[in-house]
């Protein structure tokens, strides 16, 4: 079988669609960049080595692929991220063979979720997922270097502290990225593939390209979160969520004995947090009654961590000799938790597809490209789901009336935890028959404005019928 630049030259103009032609400089090999074969130091350059491109590093090495993964921090690090993983998350853990790593970290199992509105609550268990019942919160620094750690156990080379910078042509063809390493000579490495699993600024979307989403969706909400020494052990075993007004919150038991507590509330308000931050925190923090009664006795040990610019989206993920993985091809805003889940799957799922096919260009590309479509497929509806739970609208009656209804039932709000689990559709959960039911029963309660119930309900059926549409013509 042949391979990409089998016989490269290096003084060759090589050309990428932002930067024009360019003439390559002679590279200086640092020491450890030995070259395996001809014209190729790896079968995979993966840039990147956080959730999405040690989940990719893994299944290719795994599958006996020599990876390079570059990464310009050095682990352990931290990235800003809230980190929750449900039942579907922690299993995607167990299939990469990272889980014993990451539950040596000592975070709490999370074994039910409650979720409190003013006029309704639920608590729920969990349906397992590949034998897996509870959900986990972990914080970043561990997690990543447990995954990390994961990557190299599995023979993929990790090189921390390393910067590409830029990524190698041949024609219209990815072939190799430039890096840059502190106190060491630049170099080049070349490669049938480079993925990129630079998250939400991805450098090599922008250099192929694709930095520009083909779909997106504005944030609605704004994220604040710290962290809190938590003695509350009664607490620790439950994720839990409170909504009051157009106010959101959340408390989740992670490891080192902390709790990490979330703000959401309307995007608009972010200019009330930049003059005082801490302030405005505990402000919001009383806004939502539950949730400050939950933090009795708990004390804020860390700074507050903010992020106002979140706008979801989907972005053209490969081309070819390249891939977008995780938050660099797709993102969610975080009030549904499902970034790290999905990073981890389908880059688990982008490096199985691509492994045996990295020595033939056209059968790499269409193997890329049929994993762009299985995630956009899987992720669709979900995207849909995500953008319609952050609007920063306040607790509608039909929302109480759900939540009253599942605190009735024997499994609790177990059938919402089945959708963020990923193993139950939305559509699953609230069919056109559930919705009407809701809706009946709303309008019979004492003191409900009945037009104003029926105004949410038409825009929750126009919300969905728009969600139909989008995802028959895709």
């Amino acid at each position: 079988m042949s391979t990409p630049d089998a016989n490269p030259t290096p003084d060759l103009p090589t050309r990428g669609p932002a930067s024009g032609f360019t003439s390559e400089p002679t590279r200086a090999d640092p020491p450890h960049a030995a070259t395996a074969g001809f014209g190729r130091d790896a079968d995979a350059i993966v840039v990147g080595a956080r959730c999405a491109g040690s989940a990719a590093a893994i299944a290719m090495a795994r599958a006996g692929r020599r990876v390079i993964a570059l990464d310009a921090v050095r682990f352990p690090s931290t990235t800003v991220s809230t980190h929750l993983l449900f039942a579907g998350g922690v299993a995607e853990l167990s299939r990469l063979g990272a889980l014993d790593r990451v539950e040596a970290l000592g975070a709490p199992h999370h074994d039910d979720a409650y979720i409190e509105l003013p006029d309704g609550r639920a608590r729920g268990t969990y349906s397992p997922v590949d034998g897996i019942a509870y959900g986990m919160c972990v914080r970043r620094s561990g997690l990543d270097q447990a995954l990390v750690d994961t990557a190299r156990a599995a023979g993929a080379e990790v090189r921390e502290g390393a910067r590409v910078t830029g990524l190698v042509w041949s024609g219209d063809r990815v072939t190799g990225v430039h890096v840059e390493e502190r106190g060491a000579a630049s170099y080049t490495l070349r490669a049938p593939l480079v993925v990129g699993a630079d998250g939400r600024r991805s450098l090599i979307a922008r250099e192929v390209g694709a930095g520009k989403p083909h779909t997106t969706n504005v944030n609605q909400r704004a994220c604040y979160y710290a962290y809190y020494d938590d003695p509350r052990t009664e607490w620790r075993g439950t994720a839990a969520m409170w909504r009051t007004g157009r106010e959101l919150g959340t408390a989740f038991p992670c490891d080192g004995g902390l709790t990490l507590v979330l703000l959401m509330p309307p995007r608009e308000r972010a200019d009330a947090f930049r003059p005082g931050l801490e302030g405005e925190y505990d402000r919001t923090l009383t806004l939502l009654p539950g949730l400050a009664d939950r933090l009795a006795g708990c004390t804020r040990t860390t700074k507050i961590v903010q992020a106002t610019d979140l706008p979801s989206y989907f972005r053209h993920s490969t081309g070819p000799g390249w891939a977008l993985a995780g938050d660099a091809g797709h993102f969610k805003d975080p009030v549904t938790a499902q970034g790290i889940r999905d990073a981890l799957r389908f880059g688990r799922l982008l490096g199985e597809a691509v492994a045996p096919v990295l020595d033939t260009p056209t059968r790499l590309d269409a193997a890329t490209a049929s994993w762009e479509h299985r995630r956009d497929h899987e992720c669709r509806e979900t995207y849909h789901w995500t953008n319609i739970l952050a609007r920063s609208t306040a607790v509608s009656p039909l929302e109480e009336t759900l939540m009253r209804s599942m605190a009735t039932r024997p499994e609790g709000s177990r059938p919402l935890l089945d959708v963020y689990s990923r193993i139950r559709k939305p559509s699953e959960l609230l069919t056109p028959r559930v919705l009407a039911t809701l809706l009946a029963r709303t309008l019979t309660h004492p003191g409900v404005d009945r037009t104003a119930v029926l105004r949410t309900a038409l825009t929750e059926a126009r919300s969905r019928l728009a969600t139909h549409r989008s995802l028959r013509r895709r």
